[in-house]
């Protein structure tokens, strides 16, 4: 389940989030080759940022998946998530950073069963 948690400085209120969170499930599940169904997206605004030195509109990603990451893909998720940042909240798209992080099936499946346990609790 690919998950994308997006923390920008910029001030949600009066964006259609709606735009922002169907725009970004579609991309992300079409560039990691993933049903939307599973795609989860985050977005968190006026969150205290300063980007090189200063608190202009920035942003930073982290995007979470059970395979499907590569160079090649990790790229083209940059480049579509930075044009709907700079599109819906006039981000540049040089004041975005995104991480990745591949999770490993075995290490998803021993997290799930964790969550699991505590929910039956």
């Amino acid at each position: 389940m690919p998950c994308l948690n997006i923390s920008t400085n910029v001030s949600l209120d009066g964006v259609d989030t709606s735009a922002i969170l169907s725009q970004a499930t579609s991309t992300v599940a079409t560039i990691i080759g993933k049903p939307e169904a599973y795609v989860m997206i985050v977005v968190k605004g006026s969150v205290p940022i300063a980007f090189g030195g200063t608190e202009q509109p920035a942003a930073f990603g982290e995007l979470v998946s059970i395979g499907g990451l590569s160079p090649s893909v990790n790229k083209q998720l940059s480049a579509a998530i930075a044009e709907i940042l700079e599109t819906k909240l006039s981000v540049p798209k040089n004041r975005f950073f995104l991480k990745f992080f591949d999770s490993k099936a075995s290490q998803s499946q021993e997290y799930a069963q964790c969550l699991h346990a505590l929910h039956q609790n």
